[in-house]
């Protein structure tokens, strides 16, 4: 297992759900944090949280949706940091469900593919070339396992606009030193996944660490958080070499 000990990461959509934890998680693991949520305000309690561990935590806004802000909070990120050595793309939206799926509005995907595709593209573009000149990074996008439900297409069809982002990347990687996987937390009772969903967004842990640990030079990789969820986090790690 490498250590992430004096790395930076910024995790998007960090106020809360899969973002706070995973932001903790990074944190007992010594890595600094740089949180992003719409409003500073939002990570405040968090950022205290995790300096209480022995680390540096520095937080930036902006709204996804809205590229100049997307753009400012890169640039807040890396004048605040100095570099970002892990990315997790987690913030995204969920577009409503559509009784009428034939009838979806243009407007859910316009939204969708700005917050889940294009901005997320950008921040990979902004920092990825900077991770392969110090010959070392990881990035991990987060997708969904939604299948048959085009009651949530507007969504999903995003989310797979993801997951080709990052298999056409694969070669372009190859021996640099930046892995870039998927990671599917499962579905989980947030604000996107509603209330009825069967795991707590703490069920994440320790499943969605596991992709920056590894270090084979493997990137396309699928992951499934909910395939390590009870596991520790050496225990996770093992079953993930295992394949």
């Amino acid at each position: 297992m490498i250590t992430l000990q004096g790395k930076w990461s910024l995790v998007t959509g960090a106020s809360r759900g899969v973002g706070s934890h995973l932001s903790e998680g990074l944190a007992r693991l010594g890595s600094n944090v740089v949180l992003h949520s719409r409003e500073r305000s939002h990570t405040q309690a968090l950022a205290t949280k995790l300096q209480a561990l022995g680390v540096k935590v520095a937080t930036v806004s902006g709204e996804l949706s809205d590229q100049a802000q997307v753009d400012a909070m890169l640039e807040s990120a890396l004048s605040q940091a100095g570099q970002i050595d892990l990315l997790y793309n987690n913030a995204a939206i969920m577009t409503p469900y559509r009784a009428n799926h034939w009838e979806i509005p243009a407007e859910d995907f316009r939204t969708s593919f700005e917050v889940n595709v294009i901005s997320l593209a950008r921040i990979c573009h902004r920092l990825v070339p900077l991770m392969m000149q110090r010959k070392w990074g990881r990035v991990v996008n987060l997708t969904s396992g939604i299948v048959e439900q085009p009651e949530l297409l507007a969504y999903s069809i995003s989310k797979a606009a993801v997951d080709k982002l990052v298999r056409d990347y694969v070669p372009k990687l190859a021996g640099s030193g930046v892995q870039m996987s998927l990671m599917d937390p499962g579905w989980l009772r947030t604000d996107l996944g509603g209330p009825n969903a069967p795991n707590d967004p703490s069920s994440v842990l320790p499943g969605i660490l596991v992709p920056v640990l590894l270090d084979d030079g493997v990137s396309g990789r699928f992951f499934r958080a909910q395939d390590y969820a009870g596991l520790t986090l050496e225990a996770a790690l093992e079953k993930a070499q295992r394949g």
